[in-house]
C-alpha cells in the first residue's frame, strides 16, 4: 500500500457535498418552517425593488418581476450558494440602461442570454475563484460609482421629471429640475425616503414588532395609500398584459458593441454574485456561531457561477433583466433564519403568483415612490465602511479613480481605470525604497525601508560605499522582500567590509539580529556574535550572548511577560487586522486537529496554519475516549460534537508524535500501579495496546524504515485506534456516510522535524487494509518484552514531503 502526501489526498472518489438538509431515501421535498417564513420576508423586499430597478433601467416593469422570479427559482435551485438570493441587481442598472438606450430592449434580452452562456462556459473552466482576485477597492469603487449614477438619475423622477442619459447630464440638469419640481411627486418621495430611514429605528417593544415588516414594503405601501387617498396626479406603475410582453430578438447592432455588452454583463454579474456568495457564507457562519444554529454548507463558487449563467439564459429568453446575486435580499434571507435553498426558490414562486394575480394592486404604486426606493439603495451603495477600509489599507486612490471613471466615463472603462491604478500603486510600493545613513558614536546605521529590489541597488550601493573601511555598521531592514540582485549587492559589500576589519550586523525593524558574521571570523567573535541566533530565536526560551549576572535569576513569570511584550510589539501589528476580521465574522475552521499536549508539538508550525484555520484539541496521549466511557469528563466528546455539528469542519486529524510519554506509561504500566488521575485517563489508551498485541492487526513501517522501538510502534498504532474511536461517534459516522467529512492520521517525529501521513485514511470504513499482515507469533513477544522484532514491520507510513 502506497502512502500519500497532503498534496495528493484528492485521489479519493469525489463525493458531492449536500446543499440542503439531509433528504429521505425517496428524496421527497422537505420544507422547513424557517425557510417558509424567510421566503415571505425576502419576497416582500424583492417585489418593490424589482419594479424599482426595472424603472431605473428603462426596461418594461414586468422585466423586473421576470428576473426576480427566475433568479429565485433557477439560480436558487441550480446555484452553489444555498442562502444567496438572486434577481435584478442595482449594480446592473447603469449597464442595462445603456444597452437599452443603444440597442433596444429585445437586443438587450439577447445580450443577457449570451452573457448567461458565457457564464456557463466560465463555470466549466473552473475559474470562479479568479474573480475574487479583483482588489476590493475596485469592487467597492465600482459599486459606489453605480450608486452615484443611480441616485442622480432617480432624483429627477423623485422631483417629478425624467432622467437624462448619463450621470453628467443628470448632474448638470439638476438645477433646472429643482426649479420645476412637482409637489405631489415630492411628497410621495419624501414619505417613502422618511419611512425607509426611520422604520428600522423604531424604538421599544412595539417598534421591534413593527420592524418585522420590511421597510421597503412599508414605505412603498404607505406612499401608495397616501397618493391614492389624496388623489395625487403622479405617474403610476403600468404593467401591460403578459400577452404583449416583449421577448428577445436577434442581436441588432455593431458586433464589437454587442460583444462589449456581453462582456460587461458577464463580468459584473459574475463578480457581484461571487463576492455576494462569499459574504453570505460569512453571515451564515456568524449566525451559527452566535445562535448555535445548524451550520450551512459553504458556497461552491463554480456551481454558483453556473447557476447564475442558467438564470441569465432563462431570464433573457423570457424577457427579463440580467440576474445576479444580490446582497440586500441575501442578508434578509440569512437574518430571517433560512436554512436551505428552498427559501430562495419559494420567494421566486411568490413573485410569480404576485405577477399573475396582484396586477391591479401593483398598478396603484406611484413611480416616484419606486424611484425614491432605488435612490436610497444607490446612496447606500456608497458605503462609509468601505471608504474607511480602503483608506486604512492605503487604496483610497484606487477607489476614487474607479468611482469617478464609472460616473464620468462608463462602467467597463471605470473598472479598467481602477485596475490600471491598482497595478500602478502596487508597482510603486514595490519600487519605493527609502535608504538613510547616519552616524552616532562611531557606529554607522543604514536604514532600509520598503521592498529591496534591483531598482534600489544603485542607491543602496551608494550609501554602503560611503562608509569608511573598518567601521562598525548596523544594517536595519524593514521590508518583506529582497530580490536576488539586492541580496548579492548587500552580501558582496558585507564580505568586502569584513575583510577590511569592519563589522556588520543586520537587524529587523525591532532591532532583532537577523544574520551574523560566520563564527570563524575573529572580528565577529570579538563583537559578541553568536551563530546560534537566527530569526526564530525570539520564539524560543533562549538568550543570545552572555547574560548579565543580574539576569540569570529570571523567573518563568519574567520570561512570560517578556514574551507577551514581544508579541504586542512585533507580532500584534501584523495580525491585528486578521484577528479583528475573525472577531467580527466568527471562526470557520476547516479541520479539527486532535493531538498530544506535549510542549514540543507546535500545531501551527507543523501545519503552516494561522488563526482560524484549526480547531485544536490537546490532551495527554492524543486520546479519543469511546462514547459513554468519559466518566464525567466530556471535554473531548464536546469538542468533537461542536466541531462536526456546529463548525462543520471538513476533516479530522489525529496526530501522534515520537517519544510520547503517555505511550511509554502505557507500555510500562501494570495492573498493580496505584490509581491516579493520569492512570485513569490513560485507560482510554488500552485499546491501542491491545490492538498492537492483536493477531488480527498488522504493524507499521515508517517511510521504508522500521520503527525504532515498541514505544514508537505504539505511538503509530494509537493514532489508528483513535481514528476507529472517532467513527463510534454518531455525528462523525453520519458525516462520514454523507461524504462530507474525512479522517486523517498523522505522526510527527520530533527529533527529525518530519511529519508522516497514514495512507488509506480516506477509506474511512476500515484501516486494516493499509497494513500487511505479519506472522502472529512475532507480535505478542515484542509487546511483552517491549522490544521490536525487525521482521514485524511492513510499511504503511510515508513522510509528508514539501510540495
Amino acid at each position: 500500500m502506497t502512502l500519500t502526501t497532503p498534496a495528493r489526498t484528492t485521489n479519493r472518489p469525489r463525493v458531492q457535498r449536500p446543499h440542503s438538509p439531509p433528504e429521505s431515501p425517496r428524496r421527497r421535498f422537505r420544507l422547513d418552517g424557517a425557510d417558509l417564513s424567510a421566503s415571505v420576508a425576502v419576497f416582500l423586499i424583492a417585489l418593490p425593488l424589482s419594479l424599482g430597478i426595472a424603472l431605473a433601467t428603462g426596461a418594461p416593469l414586468q422585466a423586473g418581476l421576470v428576473a426576480a422570479a427566475v433568479g429565485g427559482i433557477v439560480a436558487g435551485r441550480l446555484g452553489g450558494s444555498p442562502l444567496q438570493v438572486s434577481g435584478p441587481a442595482a449594480g446592473l442598472t447603469v449597464v442595462t440602461a445603456e444597452l437599452i438606450q443603444l440597442y433596444g430592449w429585445r437586443t438587450t434580452c439577447a445580450i443577457t442570454v449570451l452573457a448567461g452562456l458565457a457564464q456557463l462556459g466560465l463555470s466549466a473552466l473552473k475559474v470562479a475563484r479568479s474573480a475574487l482576485a479583483v482588489s476590493p477597492a475596485i469592487v467597492h469603487g465600482m459599486l459606489a460609482g453605480i450608486g452615484v449614477t443611480i441616485a442622480l438619475a432617480q432624483l429627477h423622477i423623485v422631483l417629478g421629471g425624467n432622467p437624462q442619459s448619463s450621470a453628467v447630464d443628470n448632474a448638470l440638469g439638476l438645477p433646472a429640475q429643482l426649479a420645476d419640481t412637482s409637489p405631489a411627486a415630492l411628497v410621495v418621495s419624501a414619505l417613502t425616503v422618511g419611512l425607509l430611514l426611520l422604520w428600522p429605528r423604531l424604538p421599544g417593544r412595539t417598534g421591534r414588532l413593527l420592524r418585522t415588516a420590511p421597510a421597503a414594503l412599508v414605505a412603498v405601501a404607505a406612499a401608495t395609500a397616501v397618493a391614492t387617498l389624496a388623489g395625487f396626479g403622479v405617474p403610476r406603475v403600468d404593467l401591460p398584459s403578459w400577452s404583449s410582453h416583449a421577448l428577445p430578438g436577434l442581436p441588432e447592432g455593431p458586433f464589437l458593441g454587442i460583444a462589449a455588452g456581453v462582456l460587461t454583463i458577464t463580468l459584473v454579474t459574475s463578480v457581484q454574485s461571487l463576492l455576494s456568495a462569499v459574504a453570505v457564507d460569512k453571515l451564515a457562519a456568524k449566525r451559527a456561531a452566535d445562535t448555535g444554529a445548524a451550520a450551512v454548507p459553504r458556497s461552491r463558487l463554480d456551481r454558483e457561477l453556473a447557476g447564475q449563467g442558467a438564470a441569465n439564459v432563462v431570464s433573457g429568453a423570457l424577457g427579463g433583466l440580467p440576474v445576479a446575486g444580490v446582497a440586500v435580499r441575501s442578508v434578509a434571507n440569512v437574518s430571517a433564519g433560512a436554512v436551505s435553498r428552498n427559501s430562495s426558490i419559494l420567494h421566486g414562486v411568490w413573485i410569480v403568483l404576485a405577477a399573475l394575480f396582484l396586477v391591479p394592486v401593483l398598478d396603484l404604486i406611484p413611480l416616484p415612490a419606486l424611484a425614491a426606493l432605488v435612490m436610497v439603495v444607490g446612496i447606500q451603495m456608497v458605503s462609509i465602511t468601505h471608504i474607511r477600509t480602503v483608506t486604512r489599507h492605503r487604496e483610497a486612490l484606487v477607489y476614487v479613480v474607479t468611482l469617478a471613471g464609472v460616473v464620468f466615463v462608463g462602467l467597463l472603462e471605470g473598472v479598467g481605470l481602477g485596475i490600471a491604478v491598482a497595478v500602478a500603486v502596487a508597482l510603486h510600493r514595490l519600487a519605493r525604497t527609502r535608504i538613510t545613513r547616519e552616524e552616532k558614536d562611531g557606529l554607522h546605521l543604514i536604514r532600509i525601508r520598503g521592498q529591496l529590489t534591483f531598482l534600489a541597488v544603485p542607491r543602496l550601493s551608494r550609501a554602503l560605499h560611503q562608509i569608511p573601511p573598518g567601521a562598525a555598521v548596523v544594517v536595519e531592514l524593514d521590508g518583506s522582500f529582497m530580490d536576488h540582485a539586492a541580496y548579492e549587492a548587500l552580501h558582496d559589500w558585507q564580505a568586502a567590509h569584513l575583510s577590511r576589519g569592519g563589522t556588520v550586523e543586520t537587524t529587523g525593524p525591532s532591532g532583532g539580529r537577523i544574520a551574523d558574521a560566520p563564527p570563524e571570523d575573529a572580528s565577529a567573535r570579538d563583537h559578541g556574535s553568536h551563530s546560534c541566533c537566527r530569526p526564530w530565536t525570539p520564539w524560543r526560551n533562549h538568550q543570545c550572548g552572555e547574560q548579565p549576572a543580574d539576569e540569570t535569576r529570571h523567573t518563568t513569570g519574567h520570561r512570560l511577560a517578556s514574551g507577551i511584550g514581544a508579541f504586542q510589539r512585533d507580532t500584534a501589528p501584523l495580525v491585528r487586522d486578521e484577528l479583528a476580521r475573525l472577531a467580527r465574522e466568527g471562526q470557520t475552521p476547516s479541520q479539527l486537529f486532535l493531538t498530544c499536549a506535549d510542549s514540543r508539538l507546535v500545531t501551527s508550525m507543523i501545519t503552516s496554519s494561522g488563526p482560524g484555520d484549526l480547531f485544536t484539541v490537546r490532551n495527554v496521549g492524543n486520546l479519543v475516549p469511546l462514547p459513554g466511557e468519559e466518566s464525567g469528563d466530556d471535554s473531548v466528546a464536546a469538542a468533537i460534537e461542536y466541531a462536526v455539528e456546529v463548525l462543520r469542519v471538513e476533516s479530522i486529524t489525529v496526530c501522534g508524535h515520537s517519544g510520547c510519554g503517555a505511550m511509554q506509561a502505557l507500555l510500562n504500566g501494570g495492573p498493580d500501579d496505584p490509581p491516579s488521575p493520569l492512570r485513569r485517563w490513560l485507560r482510554h489508551g488500552r485499546p491501542s495496546l491491545e490492538r498492537m498485541a492483536s493477531r488480527r492487526h498488522a504493524w507499521a513501517r515508517i517511510s521504508g524504515r522500521l520503527p525504532a522501538d515498541a514505544v514508537e510502534q505504539l505511538c503509530l498504532t494509537n493514532v489508528v485506534q483513535q481514528l476507529e474511536h472517532l467513527k463510534a461517534y454518531e455525528s462523525v459516522a453520519r458525516r462520514l456516510a454523507e461524504g462530507t467529512l474525512t479522517l486523517h492520521g498523522m505522526y510527527f517525529h520530533v527529533g527529525e522535524a518530519q511529519a508522516y501521513l497514514l495512507a488509506g485514511t480516506d477509506e474511512v470504513h476500515s484501516y486494516d487494509d493499509v497494513f500487511n499482515h505479519v506472522p502472529p507469533a512475532a507480535v505478542a513477544p515484542a509487546v511483552a518484552s517491549a522490544a521490536v522484532a525487525p521482521e514485524a514491520y511492513p510499511g504503511v507510513w510515508q513522510a509528508a514531503r514539501a510540495s
